[in-house]
């Protein structure tokens, strides 16, 4: 069970350029080169998946580690370009994006967001957290050009090929983290209609504003034979610790006096807690700060005081306070985490946080389930790639497998725990766990055949599995070609 992801976006990466692997930015602009050159004049450009810290080399003239965008607006004179960071919570868009979003030296920073410039001011092209919006609705205004139907089509085409992505890594169910009421109706259409191959579990991302009025009426549970359902809500407060926006207790490392960004005003938080509450939906709520994780831990509390066994689940949950890890079982609330955050980020982990937040507080999976926590696990993606057997091999090394670093073994998950992390502890975060997440009579066969035995296997053999069959509801839907 894939425990957060983004559906939609993971189809969406899939049709547009992907820097997963990109090892510098040169190779990055290499890549918008040879797309401009296959498109008209005047087509956006879009990519996702570049991270500053996990290229092999930085770019001679950066600022935090952030390229400028010259090198882009050389490639790509006509045709703007909006490339999204890795973590979501970023992106660097040429100057013809910035021109046609009306972006100059005098745009202010929004509320929740930064324009990122250099000691002089001057603007380099990147725009974190809130601030993506300038660029990200001047893409929206060009798709408006596009019909409904060839907009629908391409979404269509996109929810396919996620598909097709899940079932060929194993994956049986996906809980969507976060999707607009118009794309909730189309799942809710596609699973009672029979067209979604896997089990969509999905989370509501909309206003405070929009939920209030409108939120019973999504709530859905089984629909088309448990293959969709959507029973929870989704926020945020804070951003990804690669592009600074994690809500930190003390400042940064590597930024003096700057803790992060609150992305979402905690009274607007507070008041979609109170909606879930009153819907009888779970609160799922972004935090990958230790400051983050306090201010949404404080909101759930009241709450959680009252039933422990509501089920919010805070997502990422990545660098957590001593002091408040063992909130967590005590409160009932779910971690909702990503393995595979953990090797990928640990390059800049510790520069970013200092050695004794990275060591007590980061991706300590260890502290957390000791103290009775439930510890999920997924990849993000298309923050990362959809593998499963990345993230497990992650989960129980904490080993990068491009150089080996490994990131304080020893808050590892066992064996055991990792598998639960992604079956048992993945459905009871969805109140599914009576009808699937373990082999049991009576409940649905979805049922992954690996090539490994996980609990036995070493940790080298771990990363030679190759999946053999997907089956849902006792249906074959994936069988690997390599199989003789």
């Amino acid at each position: 069970i894939e425990g957060h992801g983004h559906f939609s976006g993971l189809g969406q990466s899939l049709m547009n350029l992907n820097f997963l692997k990109s090892r510098s930015w040169e190779e990055i602009v290499d890549m918008v080169e040879k797309k401009v050159k296959e498109s008209q004049k005047g087509d956006w450009i879009i990519g996702r998946g570049w991270h500053q810290e996990k290229w092999d080399h930085s770019t001679p003239d950066h600022v935090h580690g952030y390229p400028r965008n010259i090198d882009l607006s050389a490639v790509s004179p006509d045709n703007p370009v909006m490339l999204i960071h890795a973590s979501g919570h970023g992106l660097i868009a040429n100057e013809n994006a910035m021109k046609v979003a009306g972006v100059n030296s005098e745009t202010p920073d929004p509320v929740g967001g930064a324009i990122v410039r250099d000691q002089q001011g001057n603007i380099i092209g990147v725009f974190e957290e809130r601030a993506q919006s300038i660029i990200r609705s001047a893409y929206n205004y060009y798709l408006e050009d596009q019909s409904n139907e060839e907009r629908l089509n391409q979404w269509y085409r996109g929810i396919e090929l996620a598909q097709e992505a899940c079932l060929k890594n194993g994956i049986t169910s996906f809980q969507d983290a976060g999707s607009r009421f118009g794309e909730l109706s189309r799942y809710q259409d596609m699973a009672a209609s029979g067209q979604l191959d896997i089990r969509l579990w999905t989370m509501v991302r909309e206003s405070a504003a929009s939920m209030k009025n409108d939120i019973a009426k999504f709530r859905k549970i089984g629909i088309g034979n448990q293959h969709y359902t959507c029973r929870a809500i989704k926020t945020e407060v804070d951003g990804a610790l690669g592009s600074f926006g994690a809500w930190l207790l003390r400042s940064y490392d590597d930024k003096d006096n700057f803790t992060g960004q609150n992305t979402t005003p905690l009274s607007t938080v507070s008041a979609i807690a109170e909606i879930a509450h009153k819907n009888n939906m779970q609160l799922c709520v972004h935090a990958i700060g230790d400051r983050a994780n306090r201010e949404v831990l404080d909101i759930m509390q009241p709450y959680t005081s009252q039933n422990t066994d509501l089920r919010w689940r805070i997502e990422h949950a990545q660098h957590i306070s001593t002091e408040d890890i063992p909130r967590f079982a005590e409160m009932g609330v779910i971690a909702s985490m990503q393995s595979i955050h953990c090797t990928s980020d640990a390059p800049f982990v510790e520069k970013r946080l200092g050695l004794e937040r990275s060591k007590s507080g980061a991706y300590n999976w260890r502290a957390l389930i000791d103290s009775g926590a439930i510890v999920t696990n997924g990849t993000d993606t298309p923050v990362e790639e959809i593998d499963p057997i990345a993230s497990f091999y992650a989960a129980v090394t904490r080993k990068r497998i491009d150089n080996g670093f490994t990131f304080f073994a020893e808050n590892a998950m066992s064996r055991d725990e990792a598998i639960y992390s992604y079956t048992m502890a993945n459905a009871y975060a969805a109140f599914e766990d009576d009808y699937k997440g373990s082999l049991e009579i009576g409940k649905v066969a979805d049922i992954t055949i690996l090539s490994q035995n996980w609990r036995t296997c070493s940790d080298e053999e771990i990363l030679k599995t190759k999946i053999h069959y997907t089956i849902v509801g006792g249906n074959i839907k994936y069988t690997n070609p390599t199989i003789e």
